[in-house]
């Protein structure tokens, strides 16, 4: 399963109005080599699923990763800051054994 914070599900719903985007479209999250530590995450915004994606929806967000994304990000939380150290999403994965120290990437 994979989460979203309230204040991840905020900016979402923001940007997506923002940019116009249907409601059939929806957060595409992926893990890929890269980053200081090794693996890093990306999102964007998707409205075509790709066979074996999984597929969740949590706190009116829908979530899709690839099975192999979704190895590295089960039982993750999408959150959102918008603090004065730097405003962005960020993933509490409880997978990840290190992260950087800019927080875009992770080591198991």
């Amino acid at each position: 399963m994979l989460f979203v914070a309230e204040s991840a599900k905020e900016k979402i719903l923001q940007i997506r109005e923002k940019e116009r985007y249907g409601s059939d479209y929806f957060v595409r999250v992926e893990v890929t080599s890269g980053g200081c530590s090794g693996l890093s995450y990306n999102m964007v915004f998707d409205n075509k699923a790709r066979e074996n994606d999984q597929v969740f929806e949590h706190n009116g967000v829908k979530l899709v990763t690839d099975l192999k994304s979704f190895l590295y990000l089960c039982n993750t939380t999408l959150e959102f800051s918008g603090g004065l150290d730097g405003q962005g999403f960020y993933f509490n994965n409880p997978n990840a054994a290190r992260t950087c120290a800019c927080g875009e990437s992770f080591s198991l």
